[in-house]
């Protein structure tokens, strides 16, 4: 009882001097935060993206766990590690996925943050805020949910980047990329295979159809009323391991 005391009255005295106390996730300690990281592979990671994975702040007496899949197509490669996760009886107890892609480059406090995100805005995944490569720079951000809630309308535009930079912490979205992304373990058993297909087919008289693998995920994920955001404190370079560009 004593203890308690002197510590809070440290905490007033701190307030007083003008400290501000940061709690990033409150009770992350003794809450059930265990994630399996999984990361699709060409087979060479770049040292930049390795360094980036291993400093990321690890949650305090939290279970984590890494896979990689190797030389597999990305879309196939998301569908075997999940379907071997949700196949094991102790990795598919844990709660979260959190991926990675390997020219991505994280912020140490990107699992951090992100878990703070989902449990605080009821999403059923949350991803970091990176922008295509090349001379036209794209924020990955995909679809107004406001839209297809009022219309039906399920739309995966890219978000404006003004309006991505304006947006706050957290926007709401369709779609994510998978780059730096947290995932519920839920979803991928509340959600039917094949879970993640890259798709680029044309058909007589309907035209083209052109799909990331992560943009077909959210749109099953949407059609069945799952939500995703963007948080914006998550910013995460994207590597062109071929001229050491990070965009």
């Amino acid at each position: 009882m004593e203890e308690m005391i002197k510590a809070e009255e440290l905490s007033s005295k701190l307030d007083g001097l003008g400290y501000e106390r940061i709690e990033a996730v409150h009770g992350s300690t003794y809450k059930d935060n265990s994630t399996v990281v999984i990361m699709p592979t060409r087979g060479t990671i770049h040292w930049k993206v390795m360094q980036a994975v291993q400093n990321l702040v690890p949650l305090m007496n939290q279970k984590k766990a890494f896979m990689y899949a190797v030389g597999h197509e990305v879309g196939q490669a998301y569908n075997t590690l999940i379907r071997n996760i949700l196949a094991d009886p102790n990795l598919s107890k844990w709660k979260y996925v959190l991926t990675l892609e390997d020219d991505n480059m994280p912020m140490p406090d990107a699992h951090v943050r992100l878990i703070e995100t989902i449990e605080s805005g009821g999403y059923d995944a949350v991803s970091g805020i990176y922008f295509t490569k090349g001379d036209f720079n794209m924020p990955q951000a995909y679809g107004d949910p406001n839209r297809f809630r009022n219309t039906g309308e399920l739309e995966f535009r890219p978000r404006n980047i003004v309006e991505c930079l304006t947006a706050g912490k957290v926007m709401e979205v369709n779609g994510i990329a998978m780059g730096c992304a947290l995932w519920k373990m839920d979803i991928f058993r509340d959600i039917p295979e094949p879970w993640f297909v890259t798709c680029n087919d044309w058909t007589e008289g309907a035209g083209g159809k052109c799909f990331t693998q992560d943009l077909y995920f959210c749109e099953k994920g949407r059609r069945a009323g799952k939500k995703f955001a963007v948080d914006f404190r998550v910013r995460v370079g994207h590597l062109d391991p071929e001229s050491g560009i990070v965009y």
